[in-house]
């Protein structure tokens, strides 16, 4: 019985969605989360077919005072290659056709399945854009956090662009994290070849097979997003860790932002925003109350409030969590 309750829509799901009009009704979709991060990703198609290689500057090469008749030395600037590899998230919703056409809602419901599924990925993409570590789990891409994962700066050039917030409770801090995304500098990924986003790919009526090998006819629908994550210059990626909401004052969090905005060497190469999860964004906003807080504003874009810290959009991502352990 868990295995039909947990992986297959029973007659009990038909029930739970129809409205007091036999009529598929509007979800509340309580878990739900919010994460803007996916709005603001730039995407661009990949130069290879699982991944995406660039060349980054190293060292700059030597410039020289000359005299007169006196030459200079040759010189030459470093590079290095890396590849950034795609995550291959996929999902299959299968239903029973006779369940499903049920008072001919078959499209309305089959439509109410399609929306769980896009928000169970999006959290996913989500968590992997924070989390994802290639070492733990390969199937999955590089994100954000094994990249600056350290304060210490012999151990990684990342670790410039870490700012320790004094939070001490291991297990139980969180980050704030300023990217800028640009073509030069972050960046969404997708397969050379291939399309970009979400991709739902209704496949029909097939034959379905239960538990116990037998026959039924039913829906089937394959849930497709392939992304990567490219962090071509690691300067314009900043992180606040060792957040500790339970000792840190208003006044350091305005401190440590202030801070984190001044590490990215020009905002103009791309577009810069704050992400954090909505405790935090609440504590900040909450320090608004204080008139002497300037750098926090609220503007319309596009009929939207937006908050801002210096200019900078200030977003929720409730991939963000509340539970990460002390960065040293």
């Amino acid at each position: 019985m868990a295995l039909v309750a947990d992986t297959y829509t029973t007659l009990g799901d038909i029930a739970k969605r129809l409205d007091a009009n036999g009529k598929v009704d509007a979800i509340v979709e309580q878990l739900m989360q919010t994460n803007e991060i996916l709005e603001d990703m730039l995407f661009a198609e990949s130069n290879l077919p699982t991944g995406h290689r660039s060349t980054i500057r190293t060292g700059l090469p030597a410039a020289a005072w000359r005299l007169l008749n006196y030459g200079v030395p040759q010189s030459k600037s470093k590079t290095a290659q890396i590849t950034d590899t795609c995550g291959m998230l996929e999902a299959y919703a299968e239903v029973d056709k006779f369940l499903a056409d049920l008072n001919g809602n078959t499209g309305a419901f089959r439509t109410s399945e399609d929306r769980a599924f896009l928000q169970a990925m999006n959290i996913a993409m989500a968590d992997t854009l924070f989390y994802g570590d290639t070492k733990k789990t390969p199937e999955r891409f590089l994100g954000l956090t094994p990249r600056f994962s350290t304060l210490d700066k012999t151990k990684a050039a990342s670790a410039e662009n870490v700012i320790d917030a004094g939070g001490s409770a291991d297990g139980a801090m969180t980050s704030i994290w300023l990217p800028c995304w640009g073509t030069q500098t972050l960046f969404g990924i997708y397969p050379k070849g291939s399309k970009a986003g979400f991709q739902h790919n209704d496949l029909g009526e097939v034959t379905l097979f239960d538990a116990e090998g037998g026959k039924y006819q039913g829906y089937r629908t394959h849930y497709k997003w392939d992304l990567g994550l490219v962090l071509r210059d690691w300067r314009y990626v900043v992180r606040i860790a060792n957040i500790d909401l339970a000792t840190i004052t208003d006044a350091d969090l305005i401190k440590v932002m202030i801070m984190a905005s001044e590490r990215l060497p020009d905002q103009k190469i791309g577009r810069a925003v704050f992400y954090m999860n909505r405790q935090v964004r609440t504590r900040l906003r909450l320090a608004r109350l204080n008139t002497s807080n300037v750098q926090l504003t609220f503007d319309n874009v596009e009929g939207k409030k937006i908050t801002h810290f210096d200019e900078i959009p200030v977003k929720r991502s409730d991939a963000i969590l509340n539970t990460e352990k002390q960065v040293v």
